[in-house]
């Protein structure tokens, strides 16, 4: 690596950092905290957002930092691989990790992939126990702060001057816009859908889509049962037995096999 290169590879990682920092309100957690009288203070909630554990009042996502490090060493390994495809996220709430893959995307000068962003943006639906008795007891539906408009989530794209024409919205449930969506091939698929029925219609369209050597990553396999469910009924339906590497307490991924 020449000089130049390094140096162009610092700045970028450095954007990347203080973007996520960002995206996360970490740099701001003493305000925060004291805004949100946040039991244990802003070392407590520093804490919390770091893993993912509580919802923002005003962060872009929720995922937490070991969440955005592992999207961004996935999106950065294809890149450097030559692995072929777009970026997806399946689910996205305020719409951050999607703002993290066009920034990473824009940090090292990539123009010919896109970002998808796959959302109802307006919560989740009651969940389909008559269809899915496997799915989770939790109705989420019942929370409005869950409902981020489309409205809201261009919004928050564009703060960071990172609205542009690689991204692309679909809109609807994952049953209805998924299979027909127009995306041809995937580097880099994450799923954050807590559902069973949503993880496994994700991954019924979109899986045989990701490029050998593309990485799916599921947010919601260590908390929530039902979708760790969905996760191992379609790795043993379809013969994927790539190893799960655990990122944090609920987030996991594998690299699909070259």
């Amino acid at each position: 690596m020449t000089p130049s290169t390094t140096t162009a590879a610092g700045t970028a990682e450095r954007y990347l950092e203080l973007l996520k920092g960002c995206l996360t309100r970490v740099l701001f957690v003493e305000d925060e905290a004291a805004y949100l009288d946040y039991p244990g203070g802003s070392k407590a909630l520093r804490e919390s957002r770091a893993e993912g554990r509580d919802w923002p009042a005003t962060a872009e996502t929720m995922i937490g930092s070991a969440r955005l490090d592992n999207l961004q060493s996935c999106i950065v390994k294809v890149l450097d691989d030559g692995v072929p495809g777009d970026l997806l996220e399946a689910g996205v709430w305020r719409g951050g990790a999607s703002i993290l893959m066009r920034a990473v995307l824009a940090a090292y000068g990539v123009t010919g992939r896109d970002v998808w962003v796959a959302d109802s943006f307006r919560g989740l639906p009651p969940p389909d126990r008559d269809h899915y008795p496997g799915e989770m007891p939790e109705d989420l539906s019942i929370h409005p702060e869950l409902a981020v408009s489309l409205a809201t989530v261009k919004a928050n794209f564009a703060r960071y001057d990172l609205l542009d024409d690689r991204v692309h919205f679909l809109r609807g449930w994952f049953r209805d816009t998924l299979a027909g969506a127009p995306v041809e091939q995937l580097a880099v698929l994450r799923l954050d859908g807590d559902y069973y029925e949503s993880t496994m219609d994700t991954l019924t369209a979109l899986y045989p889509r990701l490029a050998p050597g593309g990485f799916l990553i599921v947010d919601d396999y260590g908390a929530i049962e039902a979708c760790r469910q969905a996760v191992g009924e379609y790795r043993r339906d379809h013969g994927v037995d790539e190893e799960i590497v655990p990122i944090d307490w609920t987030g996991v991924y594998w690299r699909r096999r070259r």
